[in-house]
């Protein structure tokens, strides 16, 4: 799926860290993932307010698209927006992308399952209403809905 960053609303830098770095001189393939769930952590706390102290979420499944490497001394931003909702769970994108004097390069793309989660009963349990309204309104027109 060829992703375009106008797509969405929701934007956060990423800061590269020199642990990311492999052997060959960009980040590994696993950091990918620490990138996913930042910029999805951000996302939720600045653009929907999750209420983590109420609802939690858990990661059921993770895709990753590695398109071209990225380097340390990149400058790097990561895109996210909710395009699927269940009852229980919802589907997030991620674009990734180099920060260059010439705009911006998509290097990575990745979705992630999330399933909302209740540790105290250990079970899933359905989309909290006010996130799910957030969810909706902040990623409308683009978000499919509801396909359970």
């Amino acid at each position: 799926m060829a992703e375009k960053l106008s797509d969405y609303k929701f934007r956060t830098n990423i800061a590269i860290r020199f642990s990311d770095i492999d052997a060959v001189g960009h980040v590994n393939n696993a950091i990918y993932l620490t990138y996913f769930e930042i910029a999805r952590f951000t996302y939720w706390k600045e653009a929907i307010n999750w209420n983590f102290s109420e609802n939690g979420v858990i990661v059921g499944r993770s895709e990753v698209n590695y398109l071209k490497p990225i380097m340390l001394h990149d400058h790097i931003a990561c895109y996210v927006r909710v395009v699927r909702i269940g009852n229980s769970s919802f589907d997030v994108m991620h674009v990734l992308v180099r920060v260059t004097p010439h705009g911006e390069e998509i290097c990575t793309t990745g979705k992630t399952v999330c399933i909302s989660y209740d540790y105290k009963a250990n079970k899933s349990i359905p989309i909290p209403v006010k996130e799910r309204d957030q969810m909706i309104a902040y990623d409308e027109p683009r978000l499919i809905l509801n396909t359970n």
